[in-house]
């Protein structure tokens, strides 16, 4: 990848691999997970999200910014303005399977109603697809997305902002919302599982009796890197409770990871409620699309391992003894190595508002602080919503990542070079 040498670089804490700022004077700026590269398909581009104030939750109908960085002339420019955002995962920007097409979330102001756009960032054209987005597949044909609207049921962040009274509920197992998919190519979304199906259709057997007094949200959903499988997350309550709105701390949630084709078939509970409730969170596929990795406790000790689980369920065990979990763990494609980062307050972090960014080799065993960065931030205060991941996340090449941190007091993008200890 070729970086410009006008990105300055970022020298705090003596980093072990060269890192640059991509946003220097981009304030506000973030990009979305760390399951998706915010770097374009050619290694030429980045995307990624401005927002308009960072002291608060952003309001229905208040608007941020897409913005593209050329990481070979450090050019940065507004391409679109969207509606369909909030602070963690921002308007869910995808890259298509080039340079010319973005996707990402935007709102219908006029009825509340969120939609996915299809946007050319070098000539402006845009397209309007049907539904909302979370992840695109790998060959770019297909899209899906729980419902942007209800996310917000359960947790603060991650999907659109809508009036609050104007979120729908999901009383009982619903046969009319669940997991959606759009082809990109007409543009037309459909309901591929419904709950109520994940319900009656899961193996092993999820006890209906169990749940029926409550309510069930889509939440997480990812391709698998071969396009051949994907995970849903689903998020339970009792409805006799008073409402979560974000409160996942001190509220009896229950959590699914579930399996299943691209069709809809073959459904399976990967995690489900009695492992999930040891503590645990970020899901994530192995490269070999079979496996899936998670920071989780498996021996009710509540400590937290990196850990690894079959599609069906079966075989969970830890990935290493060694180190405790962290943040948003990927494995490399090589199977040596776990990046992962940490949350402002994990054991692992410096207790001082930098969290690291960790590299674990699975060979030789040990653990290595590749950049030390700053995420803590003012916004914390107001909510926790407001705190800022730094979500590392592999670019195109797998030897580059882009991650988040608050330095200069707002959020910035920079990327790391990490092929000198990367295989």
């Amino acid at each position: 990848m070729i970086i410009n040498e006008q990105f300055p670089l970022y020298t705090e804490y003596d980093p072990l691999v060269p890192v640059w700022c991509l946003t220097p004077e981009c304030k506000g700026s973030f990009h979305r997970f760390f399951d998706t590269s915010p770097v374009s398909p050619s290694g030429r581009y980045v995307a990624l999200l401005r927002m308009p104030q960072e002291e608060r939750l952003p309001l229905p109908g208040e608007a941020a910014e897409v913005v593209l960085i050329d990481l070979h002339t450090a050019e940065e420019r507004v391409v679109a303005e969207t509606f369909g955002w909030e602070p963690q995962l921002g308007a869910n920007i995808n890259w298509g399977t080039d340079d010319d097409s973005i996707y990402y979330n935007d709102v219908d102001t006029a009825v509340w109603e969120p939609y996915c756009v299809k946007l050319n960032p070098h000539n402006g054209e845009k397209r309007r697809l049907e539904g909302s987005i979370y992840r695109i597949s790998p060959d770019g044909k297909s899209i899906i997305s729980a419902c942007m609207k209800r996310m917000r049921r359960t947790q603060y962040g991650y999907g659109v902002m809508v009036p609050d009274d104007l979120v729908p509920r999901n009383f009982g197992f619903r046969d009319d919302d669940g997991l959606y998919i759009t082809d990109t190519e007409s543009g037309k979304r459909r309901l591929l599982v419904s709950i109520q199906e994940v319900f009656d259709r899961a193996q092993p057997a999820i006890d209906k009796k169990l749940y029926e007094h409550g309510e069930c949200y889509g939440f997480h959903c990812k391709f698998n890197p071969q396009g051949d499988r994907l995970l849903f997350t689903m998020r339970w309550f009792d409805t006799n409770e008073a409402q979560p709105w974000n409160k996942l701390t001190d509220y009896p949630l229950k959590f699914w990871v579930i399996t299943m084709k691209p069709d809809g078939s073959d459904i399976h509970v990967a995690v489900g409620p009695e492992q999930w409730d040891k503590g645990g969170h970020h899901i994530n596929w192995f490269p070999d699309g079979r496996k899936l990795s998670m920071n989780l406790c498996l021996d009710g000790d509540k400590q937290l391992y990196l850990v690894q689980a079959n599609l069906d369920g079966t075989g969970f065990e830890k990935i290493i003894e060694e180190f405790p979990g962290s943040g948003h763990p990927t494995v490399h494609p090589n199977g040596r190595h776990i990046l992962t980062d940490a949350y402002e307050k994990e054991k692992v972090t410096f207790g001082d508002g930098t969290v690291p960014l960790r590299l674990i080799d699975l060979v030789s065993k040990t653990e290595t602080t590749l950049v030390r960065i700053n995420v803590g931030n003012p916004g914390t205060k107001v909510t926790s919503t407001l705190r800022l991941d730094p979500h590392p996340a592999w670019a195109p090449d797998d030897k580059h990542v882009v991650f988040n941190g608050f330095v200069n007091g707002t959020r910035r993008v920079f990327i790391a070079d990490l092929s000198r200890v990367i295989e």
